[in-house]
């Protein structure tokens, strides 16, 4: 599997800061993006996924717009969602929405759903946090039924019922790319096996090994259930650099800031630079130069046996230049590094 190796890249759109070394605004941010993604495009990254947040410190709250954005300037990457929080959300109009992006970009859209890590939209939107599970649960039911691009009547508690309803526009190919993204929840890796989609791990702390058995989980399941079992992707945050010391003193003070804002909220201890250099040497956090990053994602994606890797590229208010490097090296000398790791 590895073989075949697709390698990406995530952001939330984090607000990065300008050469005066203030925040631009989200405005700059959204567009800073949309650069570093025709940078991605050209240097021959495979796809770039923008995730949903509403929060002051990410720009993106709607990947979808974003993504048309890029599909125009942009010739090969494919285009996801990192995640569409489809729990506060309409399954029709998400369906909508990427199946457009994916006419804009001839067929290179890809939906990847999820929970999200954050619940913000929940209030935004008029969603009770008491019913978590049953909106996800319900929607992406509803979702998958869209997905055969067929008249589709649904009943559920969450939204009103479809009775032998058609949505448009479909797409050219009949069946729009779509991932489950998943934390480390048994039943979540099961319910994304049973639905026949693509399974997404999100590994942001700790040694990767440990999530090679829900990749285990979600083959066996699939073949219990007897639906189509695909390469599993994982994603994971880190930073690119021409030196290993340049990229941790430059992705440590954004990082340290951005851990320690969602710390306060989550009850954890301020980040430890001891605790940094740990994740960096034998964790989830991919920061070095090239050489190092490649060694270590292909580390990775043998332990766990995944398909696809998405380098989280962005985590705080980092320098936009040396963002613009990140991207550069990673399409240019990371991913073909780790190819020929994999190969050898």
């Amino acid at each position: 599997m590895s073989s075949n190796l697709v390698m990406g890249l995530d952001t939330f759109g984090d607000v990065p800061v300008g050469d005066s070394g203030e925040p631009v605004s989200q405005a700059a941010a959204i567009r800073q993006v949309i650069e570093e993604a025709v940078l991605a495009d050209q240097t021959g990254v495979d796809g770039i996924a923008l995730g949903e947040h509403h929060r002051p410190e990410y720009s993106i709250s709607s990947p979808e717009t974003v993504l048309a954005g890029i599909a125009g300037r942009t010739q090969r990457i494919r285009l996801a969602s990192g995640v569409t929080v489809l729990s506060s959300d309409d399954p029709v109009r998400v369906f909508q929405r990427f199946a457009t992006v994916d006419a804009i970009s001839n067929g290179r859209a890809e939906a990847i759903l999820g929970r999200g890590s954050f619940t913000e939209s929940f209030p935004l939107f008029g969603y009770d946090l008491s019913d978590y599970d049953v909106l996800f649960e319900e929607k992406l039911d509803l979702f998958v039924k869209l997905l055969d691009e067929k008249p589709v009547t649904w009943s559920g508690t969450t939204r009103a019922a479809l009775d032998d309803i058609e949505v448009f526009p479909k797409t050219e190919s009949g069946r729009l790319t779509t991932w489950v993204g998943v934390g480390g929840s048994p039943q979540s890796v099961v319910r994304t096996a049973q639905h026949g989609l693509r399974l997404m791990l999100a590994i942001i702390g700790g040694q990767a090994a440990r999530f090679a058995p829900y990749v285990d989980l979600y083959r066996r399941a699939t073949e219990q259930l007897e639906t189509q079992a695909y390469p599993v992707g994982m994603h994971s945050p880190g930073f690119v650099a021409d030196t290993d010391e340049q990229a941790k003193e430059i992705f440590w003070p954004a990082y340290k800031e951005q851990m320690d804002r969602i710390g306060k909220l989550r009850g954890w201890p301020p980040m430890s630079r001891i605790a940094f250099n740990n994740e960096v040497a034998d964790g989830s956090l991919y920061v070095g130069s090239p050489e190092t990053v490649a060694r270590r994602i292909a580390a990775s994606v043998n332990a766990v046996d995944v398909g696809r890797f998405d380098l989280i590229y962005t985590v705080g208010p980092q320098p936009i230049s040396a963002r613009t490097r990140a991207v550069e090296l990673y399409g240019s000398k990371v991913i073909p590094m780790v190819r020929d790791i994999l190969a050898g």
